[in-house]
C-alpha cells in the first residue's frame, strides 16, 4: 500500500496515504484502534507500526466488511495471540536449555524447533496421533 520510510506521519499524510477521511483516523483513535503520539501541540504523529496496524484495520473493513466491534476483538486477538507466541517461544527455549544437561542418550529423539507457531504445533500433534487417539 505504501513506501516503507522510517519516520512520523500526520494525520494529513496518513490521509492521503490511505485515501481516507482524517475524521475516521479520529474516529478510530476514539474507539482505542489505534493509539498515535501527540506533539507538544497536541497533534497526532503516526509511526511505521501505527500505519501497519492501520493497514490490518483498513483490511478488515474495507475488504472483508468487519465491523469497528469485530476488528476490536480480531486486533484483542491477535495480540493475544502474539503474546502465547512469544511465551512458546520463551517455553521451548527453556525446554531446550534443560535438555542439554541431560546425557545425550536421555535427550529427546526429535531436536526441539528454534521457532514455533501455534497452527505448527496443532500439526506436530496431527502427525504423532493422526487419529486423535489418546497415546
Amino acid at each position: 500500500m505504501r513506501k516503507k520510510r522510517k519516520g512520523f506521519y500526520t494525520i494529513g499524510m496518513v490521509a492521503r496515504m490511505y485515501n481516507i477521511h482524517p475524521q475516521t483516523l479520529r474516529l478510530y483513535e476514539r474507539e482505542g484502534l489505534i493509539k498515535p503520539q501527540r506533539t507538544a501541540g497536541n497533534n497526532r504523529l503516526y509511526t511505521d507500526e501505527d500505519l501497519e496496524r492501520l493497514e490490518f484495520i483498513l483490511t478488515l473493513t474495507r475488504e472483508l466488511g468487519v465491523n469497528l466491534a469485530g476488528v476490536e476483538i480480531i486486533l484483542r486477538m491477535k495480540e493475544q495471540l502474539e503474546e502465547m507466541q512469544q511465551q512458546m517461544e520463551q517455553l521451548l527455549e527453556f525446554i531446550e536449555k534443560q535438555l542439554q544437561h541431560l546425557p545425550h542418550e536421555e535427550r529427546a529423539v526429535v531436536p526441539v524447533p528454534k521457532k514455533v507457531s501455534i497452527v505448527k504445533i496443532s500439526e506436530i500433534i496431527k502427525k504423532k496421533n493422526p487419529e486423535g487417539e489418546e497415546e
